[in-house]
């Protein structure tokens, strides 16, 4: 099911995140904090509750869910969403919705590397 994600993930390379922060209307300081941030993701599961922690040297973000199943989430730069993760062939694919604004995170491992692709 979800097991290639299991795990400890690093990251390793970003690209167009302050792009992407600034479309979301985050302010100059923390996204600069942002793309300083080179966050750890603790990804386990407990029966069918799958959890993803982010951990960066400014902030922790945990969310718990089951697949197929709305709930809402805090976002990490503080957005309260309605989110839902499905899964898709080999990749997770989260899905955020607030105020008419929707962003969606897709998560695949390649290689034994998390690529992690965000889409406004």
């Amino acid at each position: 099911m979800v097991e290639q994600f299991l795990g400890t993930w690093k990251l390793i390379l970003s690209e167009n995140f302050d792009d992407y922060m600034k479309e979301l209307g985050v302010g100059f300081a923390q996204r600069q904090l942002g793309v300083l941030a080179k966050p750890k993701i603790i990804i386990t599961m407990d029966k069918d509750v799958i959890t993803i922690r982010t951990e960066t040297i400014f902030t922790v973000n945990e969310i718990s869910f089951q697949l197929d199943q709305e709930f809402e989430e805090r976002t990490i730069d503080n957005r309260l969403a309605k989110s839902i993760v499905t899964k898709d062939n080999d990749t997770l694919i989260h899905t955020q919705k607030w105020n008419d604004n929707h962003t969606t995170i897709k998560r695949k491992i390649v290689d034994g590397n998390m690529v992690l692709v965000i889409v406004k």
